[in-house]
């Protein structure tokens, strides 16, 4: 994380919480994010002025298009479209938001997966004009399924462009009827849905005039209220190695230590710990944040443990406490979402990057892809997936990885896959 990124999270009393909006092309996502960001006092004066000059400005007269507060590559602004996914940080009183424009566009659906990967929440946007018969577009049901793979936690699904509607409420109920269906089929537990105009405003930060039948709260004052993520502290620890780190291997009291990012629970000085997938264990003797001596260190930490005795530890290893391990094994189910131009090939080999673990992987089996508009799963008989394809998959890896479910622990169940030839990123993927 870089360092305008720590200064942020830094200063977080209320919790941060890491939103990622979803929906169709045109469905107003880039305007909603730029509405939020200016009515919370998130732009600056010379930031507005550029987009005000700017010469793809879609907007009529001195009005703002808030879109261009995010879409920044030229490509966006000369099309009208979110290409690439753009993260703005944005602050209340309450609460601290990093936020991600992801594209609609079912091209770019990789491009939504890898920006909701760590997301608290969602925000499906909905064209009350294009869905106002009650049919959700597919990129609406693409994207509640990614989300709902990926275990997001809230769903918020914001009917936007009800002004284009005259407000109507038989409009909105009709959306809220079919998406409760969609969620029902995808088993989304619950969900949030208000009707709102990202463009004039309305239920963004404030509440409408023009909802008075709407009774819950507008956008913004819902976001600030959801609940987030603890700090991982009542997870099983897992803790990838990264480096091995030696000092003074010329005197009798050597430094060996094992540095990694705590990727979930916690671990204090004197815990038992295994080495996976060996198996081989030891208890904590030191631990180091930086140079200074800690006596805890929780999820999310960077740190470097010594161990009361020698064992064989290397990169790509995960410390586990010896009750709670992780699965051990060479061959898994997981749900794979395609994200390369070149079709999965089941006769090659992949790199697979686990943790800090980079191994070699063949898919032995394409047992499923799932059909975006049916909502179901259906047999796959060429055994391949295309670009933006999600499918069921058995894999197997030239060496033993220490796994979790991704539903269960998901710092611990996802991956990728890469190329070996152009070392493009193939997949990214979930155990199951």
């Amino acid at each position: 994380m870089n360092t305008i990124n720590d200064a942020f999270l830094g200063g977080a009393g209320h919790g941060v919480l890491r939103l990622i909006t979803a929906g169709s092309v045109d469905d107003g996502k880039s305007t909603l994010i730029g509405r939020l960001l200016y009515d919370s006092k998130g732009v600056f004066a010379d930031q507005l002025d550029a987009i005000s000059r700017a010469k793809y400005k879609r907007v009529a007269g001195d009005g703002i298009d808030f879109a261009l507060l995010t879409d920044g590559l030229e490509a966006e602004r000369e099309q009208g479209i979110t290409i690439d996914v753009a993260y703005r940080y944005f602050s209340t009183p309450l609460r601290k938001f990093i936020i991600a424009d992801a594209p609609g566009h079912e091209q770019y659906t990789r491009n939504m997966v890898t920006g909701a990967s760590t997301a608290d929440a969602a925000i499906v946007l909905i064209d009350a004009t294009r869905a106002a018969d009650g049919q959700l577009l597919p990129q609406t049901r693409r994207h509640s399924m990614i989300a709902r793979l990926l275990g997001i936690r809230h769903i918020v699904v914001a009917v936007n462009k009800m002004d284009l509607v005259q407000w109507d409420r038989a409009v909105f109920e009709r959306i809220r009827e079919a998406y409760a269906d969609l969620a029902r089929r995808l088993a989304i537990d619950g969900f949030h849905i208000l009707p709102l105009s990202a463009l004039n405003g309305d239920n963004v930060v404030t509440a409408s005039p023009h909802t008075p039948w709407h009774e819950g709260p507008p956008l913004l004052a819902l976001l600030e209220n959801l609940a987030v993520a603890d700090d991982g502290r009542g997870q099983p620890l897992r803790l990838p190695v990264q480096w091995v780190l030696r000092d003074g291997g010329d005197r009798a009291d050597d430094f060996r230590g094992y540095a990694g990012r705590l990727a979930s629970g916690a671990l204090r000085v004197g815990d038992a710990v295994a080495v996976q997938p060996s198996g081989q264990r030891a208890c904590v003797a030191r631990l180091l944040r930086g140079a200074d001596d800690v006596d805890e260190a929780v999820a999310g930490d960077s740190i470097t443990v010594v161990l009361d005795r020698d064992v064989d530890v290397s990169r790509g290893d995960t410390l586990a406490h010896p009750d709670a391990l992780a699965q051990t094994g060479r061959e898994f189910e997981a749900e794979l979402c395609w994200l390369d131009a070149q079709p999965l090939n089941p006769a090659r080999r992949y790199l697979l990057k686990h943790g800090t673990r980079l191994t070699s992987a063949k898919i032995r089996e394409v047992r499923a892809r799932r059909d975006v508009r049916e909502l179901q799963e259906v047999a796959q008989a060429d055994g391949s997936l295309s670009m933006n394809d999600i499918g069921r998959v058995v894999l197997v890896t030239r060496e033993m990885l220490a796994v979790d479910r991704y539903d269960a622990l998901p710092a611990n169940g996802a991956f990728i896959l890469i190329d070996e030839a152009t070392h493009q990123t193939a997949a990214a993927g979930m155990l199951r």
